[in-house]
């Protein structure tokens, strides 16, 4: 065993003794909630292998606060989803519920030092840079350089077609991520990638495409990560990172070890090298001028430089923020739009209503829709707004109680002996799970109907529920408009950013990009379903088997089909599609 070798051994025997070490010391919680299915990994592991399914019987059988057995080193954890315990957790209290150490380590590894990988002061002044990056008239002079991605995206998909008319079964996955990863590159960086008519990626849009399901397979080994960030320098850091990802280590976990590395190495290249020249055409030029268009980094850079040195950011949390945009936009936008079209091939007359009102907004005989008609096309919104309350891009997230503290609740819960309870007392170290999903189908905020899938209930919605002072109330303080919003129970509601839900989180540390996101999924949405038509696979294979789509939860909701006609594993999303008929337009 060569020295180097022996070196790493050591390193993995001290991080496991932190590793048991912190499990022993892990709080107990009171409260109800299932038992433990193994001594290793409890019963977190369900909430991904049980779905959607298991995550909502949750709460419905226990209520807003549940006690789960967590893997490894988490012990006993809150899966919480009541809708005041959410306030206090990533709103008024949010400074004793931050992001776990693992969480940040992580993210900080892969990314460095943008918003998802900062805590605290620096955090904070993070946040009050890029909120006006991320305005309203910021966001909407994007639109001209998303609208030819979305043309293109749609032009592809229809030369991929018969000439009869007929349809022919295609796998809409891979494109909507290229037209997602172009709509990132290009609006948010000002990166000139071509994915979707490019054979072969370059290396740099490669890497950024894989990051996501390479973090979705890692979504276990977090904590090691942690506890190896926090107790070892950069030096010895990297020395275990070498020794774990040694050719001669032939393991399966071990090539996606080596596999990330790789690719984080060329994504920080790439941002490194784009971000550079940014910067350089920024102390040179006038970026306006810039053939690629507006972009985010661009807007970003100019509202740096002309801040005070106080401040100012450093140039390596520019480049962390960049690569977070980055990661933050394409999978969860991927992700979206996939489910979208999905629900749309199957719900033919939502489909046909949609295509209907997107070819009565248009100015004049284009496919164009200005912003404001966009934005606003009640149907369009119902559809994107209910899917992305249903089927939330990222379906939880996580916390850690830095300092020990009582936490009311909205509506009561059972504790172990069941005990009626109105607050839970939680014990510094504790770890919380904030079940966005639970919370965006809890059926006393949102109806009996709140498990499916119904665009119409938001034309109901007096107005967009998005912005500032416009719903609900808390702790006495009133809401501005006297209506019934949708996502509010007799003043109750979530404090979410977006329409009364939990999707983009609230709070500080809330989804900073929400809004474009929104118009970026609008917009291929529109220019796809106003010329093709979707529908589930109908053509059995060789033995007899017709393509059944399920959505698996992991890190993300990923796609795939089931057996026996499929894998169960490949993420995909086969759809029948043709030219839309003019029949197609009746709802």
């Amino acid at each position: 065993m060569s020295l180097s070798q022996a070196c790493g051994i050591g390193i993995l025997l001290v991080a496991l003794w932190k590793f048991f070490g912190e499990l022993l010391r892990k709080p107990t919680i009171d409260l109800n909630g299932p038992k433990k299915d193994h001594w290793l990994t409890g019963n977190f592991s369900k909430m991904f292998k049980g779905g959607i399914d298991y995550c909502v019987e949750l709460a419905e059988k226990y209520g807003g606060a549940v006690r789960l057995f967590g893997p490894f080193q988490t012990g006993e954890v809150i899966f919480l989803s009541d809708p005041l315990a959410l306030y206090h957790v990533v709103v008024k209290d949010q400074h004793i519920f931050e992001e776990p150490d693992m969480f940040i380590a992580t993210n900080k590894a892969m990314f460095g030092e943008g918003l998802i990988a900062t805590v605290g002061e620096q955090h904070r002044k993070q946040r009050k840079q890029f909120n006006p990056v991320f305005s309203t008239s910021n966001t909407r002079e994007l639109l001209p350089t998303l609208r030819p991605i979305a043309r293109k995206l749609t032009s592809i998909l229809v030369a991929k077609l018969p000439d009869d008319g007929s349809y022919k079964e295609v796998d809409i996955l891979p494109w909507l991520s290229r037209s997602a990863l172009d709509s990132v590159c290009q609006a948010i960086l000002g990166y000139p990638s071509n994915t979707l008519e490019a054979t072969e990626n370059d290396e740099y849009s490669e890497a950024l495409r894989m990051i996501g399901p390479l973090i979705s397979r890692f979504i276990y080994f977090r904590p090691s990560v942690a506890l190896v960030m926090r107790n070892f320098s950069p030096y010895w850091r990297t020395k275990l990172l070498d020794w774990i990802t040694a050719p001669w280590i032939p393991t399966e976990i071990m090539k996606d070890v080596r596999e990330m590395r790789r690719v984080v190495e060329i994504m920080d290249r790439g941002s490194k090298k784009a971000f550079a020249e940014k910067k350089a055409t920024l102390e040179t030029s006038d970026t306006s001028s810039s053939s690629q268009g507006k972009n985010m980094m661009d807007i970003m850079l100019k509202v740096n430089s002309a801040s005070s040195s106080s401040e100012r950011l450093a140039d390596t949390e520019l480049l962390g923020q960049m690569n977070v945009m980055v990661f933050a936009g394409l999978d969860t936008t991927t992700s979206a739009l996939s489910r979208c079209v999905y629900l749309l091939a199957k719900n033919p007359l939502a489909q046909a209503r949609l295509r209907s009102e997107i070819r009565d907004g248009r100015q004049d005989d284009s496919s164009l829709l200005s912003y404001d008609v966009l934005i606003n096309l009640p149907f369009l919104d119902g559809v994107v707004r209910e899917t992305l309350r249903l089927y939330p891009p990222f379906p939880h997230m996580a916390r850690n109680v830095n300092k020990a503290t009582t936490l009311p609740l909205q509506f009561p819960v059972r504790s172990s002996s069941e005990a009626e309870l109105s607050s839970i007392v939680i014990l510094e170290n504790t770890v919380i799970v904030i079940s966005i999903l639970a919370a965006n189908r809890n059926r006393t905020i949102w109806g009996d109907d709140a498990n499916k899938w119904k665009p119409e209930r938001w034309l109901s919605s007096p107005g967009r529920k998005d912005e500032p002072g416009t719903d609900g109330t808390f702790d006495g303080v009133e809401a501005r408009s006297s209506e019934p919003a949708l996502g509010v129970k007799d003043g109750v509601k979530y404090p979410g950013v977006y329409s009364n839900m939990m999707t983009f989180l609230g709070g500080s540390r809330s989804c900073i990009g929400f809004k474009f996101a929104e118009m970026e999924i609008k917009e291929i949405l529109a220019a796809l379903i106003l010329r093709l038509h979707f529908s589930l696979p109908t053509d059995p294979d060789a033995n007899g088997h017709i393509k059944e789509i399920e959505w698996k939860l992991k890190a993300f909701h990923t796609p795939v089909v089931k057996s026996p006609a499929g894998d169960g594993v490949t993420p995909q999303v086969p759809l029948n599609v043709r030219m839309v008929r003019e029949e197609d337009f009746v709802w």
